[in-house]
């Protein structure tokens, strides 16, 4: 999380109990060890970001320890200067890595699903950001998740029709 808090495992035990759909788990994950301790409470599948930018090989560890379809690499994104970027801690801080390539690395160490999150429509409610999002669904064999800028049904029919998320 932005605030440095560790998810709580008491509180993903507790949504586990009481709803029958899979879910992901996100926010202060940097080792096995926390993964571990969320998958035990009930989480379906993790989801890191900040940490595995810093230190990429926790996507590897963590897709040989648990395998590929437990870890979503989750990717804040925003559209500048004609190109769009890697932000971490919440979308507050700019990298000057390219979104598209920090992708294809995360799934070549592992990922088996990229959580796409973009901070330009995020709370928008006037889409999403179909560029990005076709270019990483169309590019990458894994599935890539769409986030940020719904506001109406027809965003939902575009991202999945137009850019082909899942």
């Amino acid at each position: 999380t932005n605030e440095r808090r560790k998810t709580l495992a008491e509180l993903v035990k507790r949504i586990a109990q009481n709803i029958n759909i899979p879910f992901t788990v996100g926010g202060g994950i940097v080792s096995i060890e926390d993964v571990r301790v969320l998958l035990n409470a009930g989480a379906d599948k993790i989801s890191v970001n900040t940490a595995a930018f810093k230190r990429p090989e926790l996507i590897n560890e963590l897709a040989k320890e648990f395998g590929s379809q437990c870890v979503v690499l989750a990717i804040d994104t925003k559209f500048e200067a004609g190109n769009w970027y890697v932000y971490l801690n919440g979308g507050r801080v700019k990298t000057e890595t390219l979104t598209a390539g920090w992708a294809c690395e995360g799934v070549e160490r592992g990922a088996g699903e990229i959580l796409l999150t973009s901070m330009n429509n995020d709370g928008t409610k006037k889409g999403f950001a179909l560029d990005i999002t076709e270019q990483l669904a169309t590019s990458l064999n894994v599935p890539v998740i769409a986030s940020g800028g719904a506001g109406t049904m027809e965003h939902f029919v575009e991202v999945f029709t137009k850019a082909k998320a899942d």
